[in-house]
């Protein structure tokens, strides 16, 4: 099969410059018409690199990325179409890199990609680390809080950081979550004739006569908890107390089967309407990096809470409406699952939901109020479904003893929906939006 005319071909380099390029690449930047990368990369092969190889052969016109790059990234490729365009991007261009972006812009039938070894390879080489046993979490360009869920006894993560500031905020997220005498090594370099290797421990970081690493580094993380620190797992059912909250929260075993109900899957978006603290939406999307959700609240106290927690339990991307639903809803991106928590009986709530869900997706509905329970149960008794009421008891003192304390019971009803159901048009006439308290 022939290429496109317009094909782009992205090479990665490393760190050495042309001397670490294989024959493919080197024929790829001799080829070029148009060189395009970052001002670091275009002097990379310059013409005298770092290694002091001649590279005067490569002629083509160098185009300095743009500062920001991806609003400008379409109109600069058709600036330069129908020309050999080649396109350098720091060790493998597919590893959290602009040829992904590249990819996603043009398809992959116009992106050839060129790989160098990627920062994750070497850096597991120097740290002695499995590959497929060792997690990654970029941090650039993106929220430091983003490392929390990664924060396990035992785990080893790599972490990517942007700046000479990025290993100092890593460990002392660290040494805050409890994770202080963990082993933190920073990477610089990798691969070039200036690697260096820094290491130390997260709470004693930032002890006076340090170096500072460079800007380009991986900094290396054996989780450790410290005595008494008590894991937060990525399954659902997170303790009560690991939310801020005002009572409005889904409590823990309620919580658990519910998103049980919901079955996250990577990549899919959910809506927590009346979402409260967040929790299920948080724990939706801790569940996969890739899962997404809309936590929608009415009250803006409560919808700041929801969007602390997130950061605190590392899932800062959570997008968060303020208003009251159903016409909050109007305008959000299509969900594949949708979580009702509260105000099942505000008129129209459960149409809009149901309406808006794609074939098959699940609708989930929490009720702990008995008008609550009768629309959902009427929903059930003409879409079908999951209809299970949950009573959850507790140990508690009483006096000198111990007894158990009821919680609220909860009816849960989950329905997924496909091509042959329809909403059943019910309209709900009592409570007002919200007004409900979450199990």
């Amino acid at each position: 099969m022939s290429e496109p005319d317009d094909l782009i071909t992205v090479v990665g380099i490393g760190t050495d410059g042309w001397s670490g390029l294989g024959p493919a690449a080197r024929d790829a930047l001799l080829a070029a018409d148009v060189l395009m990368g970052s001002t670091r990369q275009l002097a990379l092969v310059s013409e005298v690199g770092v290694s002091g190889i001649d590279v005067s052969g490569i002629g083509a016109e160098r185009v300095t990325w743009p500062s920001p790059l991806l609003p400008a990234l379409p109109g600069l490729l058709s600036a330069h179409r129908g020309r050999a365009v080649c396109v350098l991007a720091s060790g493998d261009p597919l590893f959290f890199g602009v040829g992904s972006t590249l990819v996603r812009l043009l398809g992959p039938d116009r992106v050839r990609v060129i790989p160098h070894l990627s920062s994750l390879s070497l850096a597991c080489a120097r740290m002695g680390w499995t590959v497929q046993e060792t997690e990654v979490v970029s941090l650039v360009g993106r929220p430091d809080e983003l490392l929390h869920p990664a924060i396990l006894p035992g785990r080893r993560v790599l972490v990517l950081g942007a700046g000479r500031t990025a290993p100092a905020r890593v460990a002392a997220l660290l040494a805050a979550r409890g994770y202080g005498g963990s082993p933190v090594t920073v990477l610089s370099d990798l691969g070039g004739p200036g690697e260096t290797r820094i290491s130390g421990t997260a709470e004693r970081w930032d002890l006076p006569g340090r170096p500072g690493p460079s800007p380009l580094s991986v900094i290396a993380v054996e989780c450790r908890a410290d005595p008494g620190v008590t894991p937060l797992p990525r399954v659902p059912g997170l303790p009560d107390d690991a939310f801020e909250h005002d009572g409005q929260l889904t409590k823990r075993e309620v919580r658990a089967v519910t998103l049980s109900r919901l079955a996250p899957v990577p990549g899919e978006l959910l809506w927590d309407v009346g979402a409260g603290a967040g929790s299920i939406a948080i724990e939706w999307m801790r569940s996969h990096p890739a899962c997404r959700a809309i936590a929608v609240e009415s009250r803006r106290e409560r919808a700041d809470r929801a969007a602390r927690n997130a950061a605190a339990l590392g899932v800062p991307d959570l997008e968060i409406v303020v208003g009251a639903a159903p016409d909050a809803l109007a305008g959000l991106a299509v969900p594949d699952a949708v979580f009702v928590g509260g105000g099942a009986t505000a008129p129209g709530l459960l149409d809009a939901c149901w309406a808006a869900l794609r074939p098959g997706g699940r609708l989930v509905v929490n009720a702990v109020t008995l008008e609550s329970e009768a629309v959902v149960t009427g929903w059930y008794r003409r879409l079908g479904g999951d209809l299970v009421r949950l009573a959850v008891n507790r140990a508690a003192p009483v006096g000198g003893f111990t007894g158990w304390r009821a919680m609220m019971p909860v009816t849960v009803w989950s329905a997924v929906k496909t091509a042959a159901r329809t909403a059943p048009g019910i309209v709900a006439r009592t409570v007002e939006s919200g007004a409900e308290e979450r199990s």
